[in-house]
């Protein structure tokens, strides 16, 4: 099961890039949706999470600039990144903790990676 995200860039220090990826129909329950990056030798972090109920939550280095949201209409989870930094230039990776055929338990699939490059 391959999750499609797309919308990374370069883009300059203080400019904006929208991520988008999208979540095949597939999956019999879904859990959370999640967005993670990981910079050049450094390990995977969680960047924000959205839940089934709706509830956020955000790495505290993009408190207050990225936002997360879900567009159940076409299965999409959308990462809205602003006042970019050289900081945040990372392969960008979409994540949903989801249950794939009524197994009852929950796994990590991953989308293959949009790369940001915030240029100073």
């Amino acid at each position: 099961v391959q999750l499609q995200a797309y919308g990374g860039g370069l883009v300059q220090a203080g400019g904006s890039l929208r991520l988008s990826c999208e979540v095949p129909e597939t999956f019999y329950s879904i859990k959370a949706w999640g967005w993670y990056r990981q910079a050049s030798g450094k390990k995977r972090e969680l960047v924000a999470r959205i839940d089934s109920g709706g509830r956020r939550n955000y790495a505290e280095f993009v408190k207050g600039r990225f936002t997360i949201a879900r567009d159940n209409a076409n299965n999409t989870v959308i990462l809205q990144m602003n006042s970019l930094a050289p900081e945040d230039t990372a392969e960008y990776y979409c994540n949903v903790e989801a249950d794939y055929a009524g197994a009852g338990y929950y796994v990590d699939y991953w989308g293959q990676g949009t790369q940001v490059t915030v240029s100073s």
